[in-house]
């Protein structure tokens, strides 16, 4: 089966590439919208396409549409770290094979794809029926101003080194801040909090 992963984080996107491709998944992968667009239209037909919801050029559920129109129509299905359940019910809606957030453990990641690739349509139970929770950029109005300066370049994916430079600031200042960033957030790594703070517009 083949299986384009379409996302602007390196990391996650080289993390499913080994996943998938332990798994006997032939993949090809992308990180803008354009560039996912581009493997659609010049390589041999995906079974399905991971599509990230807010990474470049993407215009959420129009881009969606687009890409269910390209080539004939393929099975696409989001993925994402903060989309809600009404946007994940409206791509279904739209025609989606599905919804696959980020934080589904690794085993029911590659058994969702597969699922989806054999032509069904998925979605977590579990979010779906969960009670809606606060939005992203609530937490995000709660962080200090410094917090929120090292947030950013969190999200544009600078170095520690890099931030501290930026903010006139010493390296072992950002860890101390990146700690109580994790800590608001309630994330435990770097991607986690770059995803929300996207989410809330900062970068």
């Amino acid at each position: 089966m083949r299986v384009l992963i379409a996302d602007d984080h390196d990391l996650l996107r080289d993390t499913l590439i080994a996943f998938l491709g332990e798994e006997g998944f032939e993949l090809g992968s992308a990180a803008t919208f354009d560039e996912a667009c581009d493997r659609i239209e010049e390589d041999p037909p995906y079974n399905l396409v991971l599509l990230d919801y807010k990474m470049p050029g993407m215009q959420g559920l129009e881009s969606l549409s687009e890409v269910l129109a390209m080539k004939g129509g393929q099975r696409v299905a989001l993925i994402s770290g903060n989309a809600t359940r009404e946007i994940a019910e409206q791509a279904l809606a739209l025609g989606a094979a599905g919804f696959v957030p980020k934080t589904l453990p690794a085993k029911s990641l590659i058994n969702a794809v597969r699922f989806m690739a054999m032509g069904e349509q998925y979605a977590p139970i579990d979010f779906m029926t969960a009670a809606p929770e606060a939005p992203a950029h609530s937490s995000v109005a709660n962080l200090t101003r410094r917090e929120t300066e090292v947030l950013e370049g969190l999200a544009r994916g600078k170095s520690n080194k890099e931030i501290a430079r930026d903010l006139d600031l010493t390296e072992p200042t950002i860890k101390l801040h990146l700690k109580t960033l994790f800590r608001k957030l309630k994330v435990n790594n770097r991607t986690q909090a770059a995803i929300i703070a996207r989410d809330a517009g900062l970068a």
